[in-house]
């Protein structure tokens, strides 16, 4: 057992590290328009190659694996590694001292929800007045609901009952997807409409489903497997922010490196192993489809680590920190604010006036410079909203 937080502990600082800003804003800025740059380059040069990086900026059609499969979960794993940095037990502290943190955790809740909402609709055609009507399923409401339960484990719970939870929850709904008959239909099916999850989805999910269909990539169930995602992000942040000595003559945080990928390695490729029993499959955020997205987001952490926290290359990574910095506003506003409009408004001449295969090029520049400038902007004046 861990031992609990002092009941009146000395205020210090909140460890940051630049690398999850800049790993933050690397994922974001995929979302942000930066999935079109290899089809538009495909045009410009016509190789052949860019078309296998385009094909990994779509999401798989069911199972299998994309890069642009990875992009929500790592968010998910990343919101954990900032919660990981400075864990807190609250359970022994007095109720005022821990009110404050559970208000604020049930707002983010409710505000991550209904920007889920207003992301799902948009501006454009309105929010339906019918209540069954709305898409109550997404992306931030996914995303609020694995933090929300991670940082419930974490302030009340030690390190090895996070570690049993997690465990429990991917070998207990493997077991579901496995094993679990749903009425009308048959355990292990693996189907769009057999699952499991689209039972639990057309049973209990308010509201409408993603494009109608019977399993909600955002639904009830597929949500609990998601929490491991953000526990995963928890004790890779514990274990970053601990000081190591040196081992076997490696420096020590050369030596997070090596572990941080070396744990990625095993995640892939147990994942993958896992694979002919319970597909890679996001929508059903199957098992292995976690262990698939843990690997490879602790291999980019790795990655990001090494080159902004222990090399210290932080011009080559600003970039994306001025993205990340601000990353649940800009992805909010990818679906109110029309940015092709207002880089046309900015750029459109320029744009016209080049050859028109390297148009779609320029346009996709164009719009996430417009964004950027708007972030920096922001960050320059230390306009940081959080949610």
């Amino acid at each position: 057992m861990e031992p609990k937080t002092d009941t009146h502990p000395k205020p210090a600082a909140k460890p940051r590290l630049m690398s999850l800003d800049a790993l933050r804003g690397f994922d974001m800025f995929w979302i942000l328009g930066g999935e079109a740059l290899f089809a538009a380059l495909l045009v410009w040069t016509g190789w052949q190659g860019w078309r296998i990086a385009d094909a990994q900026m779509h999401h798989s059609q069911w199972h299998g694996f994309t890069f642009y499969d990875l992009i929500f979960p790592l968010f998910i794993f990343l919101s954990g590694v900032a919660l990981g940095l400075s864990p807190k037990r609250l359970d022994s502290l007095p109720w005022p001292e821990r009110l404050p943190l559970y208000r604020h955790a049930i707002k983010r809740l409710m505000l991550l929800l209904l920007f889920g909402v207003l992301y799902n609709h948009g501006w454009g055609t309105g929010m339906p007045m019918a209540a069954d009507e709305v898409r109550y399923a997404s992306v931030l409401g996914r995303i609020a609901f694995a933090w929300f339960f991670a940082a419930l484990l974490v302030w009340h719970t030690d390190l090895k009952t996070q570690i049993l939870v997690a465990i429990g929850i991917l070998l207990g709904y493997a077991a579901m997807q496995l094993w679990l008959p749903v009425p009308g239909g048959v355990a292990g099916d693996f189907s769009i409409s057999g699952s499991i999850n689209a039972y639990v989805d057309g049973k209990f999910l308010p509201g409408i489903s993603y494009q109608g269909r019977a399993t909600d990539p955002e639904g009830i169930l597929s949500t609990l497997p998601a929490i491991v995602n953000a526990l995963a992000g928890v004790f890779t942040g514990r274990f970053i922010v601990k000081s190591h000595p040196k081992w076997g003559g490696v420096k020590g945080e050369w030596a997070k490196v090596g572990i941080l990928l070396l744990a990625g390695l095993l995640s892939l490729g147990l994942g993958w192993l896992m694979n002919p029993y319970i597909p890679v499959n996001k929508d059903l955020w199957t098992s292995s489809f976690v262990m698939v997205t843990l690997g490879w987001s602790l291999i980019l952490l790795a990655i990001f680590y090494a080159l902004v926290d222990v090399l210290k290359l932080h011009r080559l990574a600003f970039g994306f920190v001025v993205i990340g910095c601000n990353a649940i506003i800009i992805y909010l506003a990818s679906s109110l604010v029309k940015w092709d409009y207002l880089a046309s408004s900015l750029f459109g001449g320029a744009i016209q006036a080049l050859p028109i295969e390297m148009q779609p090029l320029a346009s996709a520049c164009a719009m996430l410079l417009v964004q950027w400038l708007l972030l920096y902007w922001m960050y320059k004046r230390g306009i940081f909203i959080k949610v």
